[in-house]
């Protein structure tokens, strides 16, 4: 759990960019640039050199020095796998995914509604609780279930191909859109158009792990989703209607 709980920090924390052997290095053993894109007043590794999409030298504490690809790694193969920058880069798009589906899932329900329930599979309300956390309990375990064994369907797809690609890792391919995987819909970018998807896909996930960070806490603090308790702030009061609410009391 410490493990799985330092590479979401490690994905989530850093721009991370490959390096160019297969030797890694610590924080204090690398060399620091005085001023980066993201902290023009801070420092930031030389490991950071800007070759992955995203990379704006945001390293501040030095995670992207660190050994992680060999670090308590069952599937690490010395000469055959990534880097350790691009097993953190990995940690990051899949964290990043899914938060991405989390934020949906938080918002989706007070905006849209929810999934219809039976008598026969957890009653007809079994859906209808929009907290996420009491949701959780109300749904059918059959329900909870499905869902954890999607999650671990992709995680697979991803474990399959972490072992066949090796050093050759795409980052984050799990068999499914562009390049090389199942494309229903012919997607067919140019290598400048890919790079732009990929830039464009690690902002999301990002943003997206602030987000779902952001809707734990308030849902946790406020015992209510999010939609329920911003709604009012957009309604306009009562009073808001009558002519002449402005002008003050008794005039």
């Amino acid at each position: 759990m410490k493990v799985a709980a330092l590479t979401l920090l490690a994905g989530s924390a850093a721009a991370f960019a490959p390096a160019q052997n297969g030797k890694s290095t610590t924080a204090l053993q690398a060399n620091w640039i005085e001023g980066t894109k993201a902290l023009p007043f801070g420092s930031s590794p030389d490991t950071l050199d800007g070759s992955l999409p995203g990379d704006v030298g945001f390293d501040p504490i030095g995670f992207s020095t660190g050994p992680f690809a060999s670090f308590n790694n069952p599937l690490y193969q010395e000469g055959d796998f990534m880097t350790d920058l691009e097993w953190l880069r990995e940690a990051e798009l899949a964290h990043g995914r899914i938060a991405q589906l989390a934020v949906v899932g938080f918002i989706w329900p007070g905006l849209f509604g929810t999934f219809p329930g039976s008598d026969e599979f957890g009653g007809v309300d079994a859906y209808s609780e929009l907290n996420p956390f009491k949701a959780l309990e109300a749904v059918p375990e059959s329900a909870i279930y499905q869902i954890v064994a999607g999650m671990a369907w992709f995680e697979y797809q991803r474990v399959i191909r972490i072992k066949e690609q090796g050093a050759n890792r795409v980052l984050g391919d799990i068999g499914i859109g562009y390049p090389g995987g199942w494309n229903p819909f012919n997607i067919n970018y140019t290598p400048e158009e890919y790079a732009d998807k990929q830039l464009q896909e690690i902002k999301h996930c990002r943003l997206a792990m602030i987000g779902a960070f952001g809707l734990i806490c308030q849902a946790a603090n406020s015992g209510t989703d999010v939609v329920s308790q911003l709604s009012p702030a957009f309604a306009a009061p009562e009073y808001a209607a009558k002519a002449g609410y402005f002008l003050p009391q008794g005039i």
